[in-house]
């Protein structure tokens, strides 16, 4: 299926948040990520299912000065 994340059109065979977490390879800590302008916190990423065409925002935190 094709989604959005970050403005960019990605293929994926993830069929929930961390799934796709997963397959991007994305850190335990420090990553937040919102779902067609909603914030889902980590702990409800594995109940959310992804659709075509959704749009994905993910924010890395930066470390350092």
């Amino acid at each position: 299926m094709e989604v959005n994340i970050n403005g960019k059109a990605t293929q994926t065979t993830a069929g929930n948040l961390a799934e796709l977490a997963t397959e991007m390879g994305l850190p335990e800590r420090g990553v937040a990520v919102a779902v067609d302008n909603k914030m889902v916190p980590r702990t409800e990423w594995t109940a959310t299912s992804l659709c075509e065409g959704a749009n994905i925002v993910i924010i890395k935190a930066a470390f350092g000065g």
